[in-house]
């Protein structure tokens, strides 16, 4: 007879909206089965879904007969699969985790797993999205949704993120600026020594940015939701942005709670049911939604879901790191273009942005907001670094 382990974390998903689509793929609980025989251990990640229910209606019992097992094991691998599979028609390449789970190995009394293929990311931004899913399971026991959604609804009102976007545009006649607080990246390394982000957010608003972006993860930008959550407390009235991977409903809140105003979803990483029903989320909580994407295809499924009002257009190659700004003015062209403009989207143009010429080049393409941190944050006075990014003094 098997001896069965159960460890479980428990959330509510009353703080949830229910989602009008039938499927199994938000993270918002983790179980972790291991079955010790013959001093053999073998580890199952079970399915982390947003219902607790089986897509045909019947409740997963747990048990610790083999038969059950080996059914949810089954079912588990069908969900994965179907994930995969969505992924690949929406011609998502990152995966969200590794397909398949590190192998166990013993020596003696040591345990050590094997890196293969299926469980090595391809890229960094693979390497930041499994890492992050990780992270979230741990920060999620620390602090369950229920205590997040207290947090939310005593929250200062969110401000208007799109607003300031808009009057900025208006105001200067020049792209409205989202100034980035972050000290480092993974392929530039720490762009400030001296860093402090208080006040560079200071400096940014008297230099005539509209709004702020935060990074927010610690790992690989060596941001934090503490330096949000100070900007914020600090008097700054600059609308605020998390900048941080989202893989998981629960990090919108933990974002509203800790004081954003808007949140970055980023089309390479989520899947398009991902993205709307996180949208209907951040409606609830009064989060302004950013979606990020980089290429004619993320473009072409962000423009088919409804209700979008920002997109950001990443210059950037997310999977090396290269910067191409002519990216912004091959999306912008032909029909992609109209499309936009007759739904009323905002084009933020990311990445890539250093001069006063590049700003005039992305501004002709159709964009009406810039997201700039390289450029300004290591600028020893970023207000001034503002002017030259632009040319001439916009704050006034």
């Amino acid at each position: 007879m098997q001896e069965l382990i159960c460890a479980t974390s428990s959330v509510s998903f009353n703080s949830l909206p229910s989602s009008p689509f039938n499927h199994t793929f938000y993270d918002t609980t983790r179980f972790t089965f291991r079955f010790l025989k013959n001093k053999h251990i073998a580890s199952f990640p079970c399915m982390r879904a947003q219902q607790s229910e089986a897509t045909d209606g019947s409740a997963i019992n747990i048990a610790s007969d083999d038969s059950k097992v080996d059914a949810l094991d089954i079912k588990e691998s069908k969900v994965k699969n179907s994930q995969i599979d969505i992924a690949a028609t929406q011609g998502i390449k990152i995966r969200r985790r590794p397909p398949t789970g590190p192998p166990l190995h013993h020596v003696g009394p040591f345990e050590f797993r094997l890196q293969n293929e299926g469980n090595t990311p391809r890229n960094i931004l693979e390497e930041i999205v499994w890492n992050k899913d990780t992270e979230v399971a741990q920060m999620r026991e620390k602090k369950p949704l229920g205590s997040l959604k207290k947090a939310t609804d005593i929250a200062a009102p969110p401000r208007d993120f799109i607003g300031a976007l808009k009057a900025s545009y208006e105001k200067t006649g020049m792209p409205a600026l989202i100034a980035e607080v972050k000290k480092a990246s993974p392929s530039r390394g720490v762009l400030r020594e001296d860093f402090d982000p208080v006040e560079i957010a200071k400096a940014y608003e008297k230099g005539g940015a509209a709004c702020l972006s935060v990074l927010t993860d610690a790992k690989y930008f060596q941001g934090s939701f503490e330096n949000l959550e100070a900007i914020r407390n600090a008097g700054v009235k600059c609308p605020l942005l998390c900048k941080e991977f989202i893989v998981d409903a629960w990090q919108l809140y933990y974002a509203r709670a800790k004081g954003a105003d808007a949140v970055l979803l980023i089309a390479a990483i989520l899947q398009d049911l991902d993205i709307k029903y996180m949208t209907k989320i951040c409606k609830m909580i009064g989060l302004t939604v950013l979606v990020e994407v980089h290429d004619e295809n993320e473009m072409d499924r962000v423009l088919e879901i409804d209700g979008i009002q920002l997109i950001g257009i990443n210059n950037r190659n997310l999977e090396t790191f290269e910067v191409d700004i002519s990216n912004t003015k091959k999306l912008l062209e032909g029909a992609r273009g109209e499309k936009i403009r007759q739904k009323g989207i905002i084009v933020v143009g990311e990445s890539g942005l250093f001069t006063p010429a590049d700003v005039a080049y992305v501004q002709e393409a159709g964009v009406k907001a810039i997201l700039v941190g390289e450029s300004l944050v290591k600028q020893e006075d970023p207000t001034k670094g503002i002017a030259l990014l632009f040319g001439k003094d916009i704050s006034a």
